[in-house]
């Protein structure tokens, strides 16, 4: 049986403004999984079962180093 996972994250280094590409890259794989991602002042959240909750968390290191992340932090709780 699948659980709700909930996952927040922060890519470094962080810019003022607009997110960069390397945030909008990894919301955009997170989105490609079927999961809806809000966008907030300090970190970025979704909640996803926990079939889907791993790979979108790969998505999200793969994706920000790719595009010049220099930390990663992404906290992982029960959302039920």
């Amino acid at each position: 049986m699948a659980t709700n996972i909930k996952v927040e994250f922060t890519i470094e280094p962080w810019v003022d403004g607009d997110p960069p590409e390397r945030v909008n890259r990894c919301i955009a794989a997170i989105e490609a999984l079927g999961i809806n991602v809000e966008l907030g002042p300090f970190g970025t959240s979704f909640i996803a079962s926990s079939e889907v909750a791993g790979p979108a968390v790969s998505a999200i290191i793969t994706t920000a180093y790719e595009f010049g992340a220099t930390h990663v932090a992404i906290d992982v709780e029960k959302a039920d």
